[in-house]
């Protein structure tokens, strides 16, 4: 008796192992596997080239080459003497300025003075006048009754005349007074912005002097050192880098088919040809907006001519991880191999975000 099976069954077993086979050589050998490596990737660090805001000629270089130094360390002085005449000379056109302001503000306050006495003198005028008025009216009523002569009346007349053109002499003294008022003002507001003026050319001349001084921005080891002691510098003039060795990173730059599965917070493996037998460990922070090629200075013209594909790499920015001891001994430039685990726990907690 013999017993036959069934070949649907097998054939569909079959085709499962063979697409299963299929997708582990793709995901092995095609996309790369959960491991994407690359040798395209250097050690790298945000560098400060230090330049002079100031000219002058260079009195210290108080570092050497490959000196580490401290945040605020002084690295360079430039000769200082011309500048502090400048700040002595500001510090005095500032004095000079409040002198002729307090002069100026004097001045006002005396004019408002003069107009208070003008018009007190106005008051008085306006009395006389209103009483020679009175005694005008009075003589010439005494001379109509014939109880008083002409000439009284008269010379009351006159006095009235008298008074009243002191009174006008006096209120256009007054209205001088007055306008004499807005010309001290206009003069103590130009003192005040005379002042301010100079006091912006000091603070300008105090700044200048604090930039005879160049300091370290940060901790970091000094390279490219061009500055020489008695050496002529410009503003913008690059004296020395300082490389913060310890904030040092890795850019990988990754074929754009191993960027599937790339993505920020997976784990990185780093080994550095230098140190071959020491890996080092981090983690992916950020990937580029753009393909290495899309941000060259002379971009390739794909729309002309035959085209030939070529894959492009995408730069990846990995993270060292802290207390790592050979931290210390990376320099910006060495080689490296960086290795991405695309499976690793972080990289999938990143992407669940």
């Amino acid at each position: 008796m013999s017993t036959s099976i069934p070949r649907k069954p097998l054939l569909i077993l079959a085709a499962a192992l063979a697409g299963a086979l299929l997708y582990g050589f793709w995901r092995l050998l095609l996309a790369g596997g959960p491991l994407q490596t690359t040798n395209d990737a250097y050690v790298s660090a945000d560098y400060t080239l230090v330049a002079p805001k100031v000219a002058g000629f260079i009195d210290q270089v108080l570092v050497r080459d490959n000196q580490r130094v401290q945040a605020g360390q002084v690295l360079v002085r430039i000769d200082d003497q011309d500048y502090q005449a400048d700040l002595a000379a500001a510090r005095a056109g500032v004095a000079s300025a409040r002198a002729q302001l307090v002069n100026a503000a004097a001045s006002l306050e005396r004019q408002h003075a003069l107009i208070e006495q003008a018009r007190a003198v106005v008051e008085a005028d306006q009395a006389d006048v209103q009483f020679a008025a009175h005694e005008w009216q009075r003589y010439q009523h005494l001379a109509g009754q014939g109880a008083g002569t002409l000439q009284n009346a008269q010379q009351a007349e006159t006095r009235q005349r008298i008074a009243a053109a002191r009174l006008a002499e006096h209120r256009a003294a007054l209205e001088a007074a007055r306008r004499q008022t807005a010309v001290l003002q206009a003069r103590r507001d130009t003192a005040q912005a005379a002042v301010q003026q100079a006091e912006a050319r000091q603070a300008r001349a105090e700044l200048d002097l604090t930039h005879t001084v160049l300091v370290a921005p940060f901790y970091g080891v000094v390279g490219r050192r061009s500055v020489r002691q008695g050496a002529y510098v410009k503003p913008g003039d690059v004296l020395l880098a300082v490389v913060p060795i310890n904030e040092a990173y890795v850019v990988g730059n990754f074929l754009e088919n191993q960027m599937t599965h790339v993505s920020p917070g997976q784990a990185v493996s780093i080994s550095v040809d230098t140190f071959a037998d020491t890996p080092l460990t981090g983690r992916v922070e950020s990937i580029a907006p753009a393909t290495g090629v899309t941000f060259a200075a002379i971009a390739p013209e794909n729309a002309s001519g035959n085209f030939t594909k070529v894959v492009q790499r995408i730069p990846v920015k990995i993270i060292l991880d802290r207390g790592q001891p050979l931290l210390e001994r990376l320099r910006p430039g060495m080689s490296v191999e960086a290795r991405i685990d695309t499976d690793s726990v972080a990289g999938r907690e990143v992407s669940q975000r």
